[in-house]
Formats: C-alpha cells, sequence, structure tokens
C-alpha cells in the first residue's frame, strides 16, 4: 500500500494524468478531502475533473517527502497510510514548501490497491486561540 502511495505521488509530480487517476477507486463514492479552498471531492467523476484542471496548472510540485510515516496497517481487502508530507512547490519560478498531515484509506480493486478516501490538511497555527493545550509535563 505505501508503494501505491508513493508512485501516487511521483506521478502527481510528473502531471501523469492517467497513473493519478489509475491510483483511485472508481466509486462515485469515493471521497477526497482537500488541502485547498474547495474542501473535499466527492465521486471519481469530480475526481477526474479536478486532476485534469491540476495537471493543467502552474502548480509543479518538484518533490512530496514524508517527514513522519508513513504508517500503514492492511487486511486482505482494506488499509491505511498515514504521515506527514513536506511538498515542494514552484509556481511560475516561485519556490516555496508546504507541510501536511496525509491520511489515505485504499481497498482492493481489481487486484491493485486503489484510493477509496484521501485526507491532506494543513495545521492551523492555532486553531482555537489558546495555543497548543498539551502542557509541558
Amino acid at each position: 500500500m505505501i508503494q501505491a502511495v508513493n508512485e501516487h505521488y511521483q506521478a502527481i509530480i510528473e502531471k501523469n494524468l492517467p497513473e493519478i487517476l489509475a491510483k483511485y477507486d472508481p466509486s462515485e463514492e469515493t471521497y477526497i478531502i482537500l488541502e485547498g479552498p474547495r474542501l473535499t471531492t466527492i465521486g471519481f467523476t469530480k475526481i477526474q475533473k479536478g486532476w485534469t484542471d491540476f495537471c493543467a496548472s502552474a502548480i509543479s510540485l518538484k518533490s512530496i517527502t514524508w517527514l513522519e510515516g508513513p504508517f500503514s496497517q492492511e487486511t486482505a481487502e482494506m488499509g491505511w497510510v498515514a504521515g506527514i508530507i513536506r511538498l515542494n512547490v514552484n509556481i511560475q519560478g516561485r519556490m516555496f514548501e508546504n507541510t501536511f498531515r496525509a491520511s489515505f484509506v485504499l481497498v482492493k480493486y481489481e487486484g491493485a490497491w486503489k484510493i477509496r478516501h484521501e485526507h491532506v490538511s494543513g495545521a492551523l497555527a492555532d486553531p482555537y486561540g489558546i495555543g497548543d493545550w498539551l502542557k509541558p509535563a
């Protein structure tokens, strides 16, 4: 499963649309939570449109690196992969990095691991206005 996610990331870096789409369960119930302003995409048809537009965009990912994990667990038919990733991004010559939480639920579909649920999100600096509630020991 980790290999399937890493291959997915490589396809995104290469903007290889057929390979990107081949990593998803083609169900109209496949559910994606995005790091961007849309929040979610539901269904393979909309996922296909989103990745088609991404591949035509000015966004160029130079690398996707696991900073924590990936962690995983699997059964014969389903599993998950999760961790923290860093994206190195180039948009029209402007280079920057973003760090995200990433998790995937994968299912076996025609003998291969396919993404049924994906969640990529950035952490808010102070979502409740009180800092981190975890106090030093």
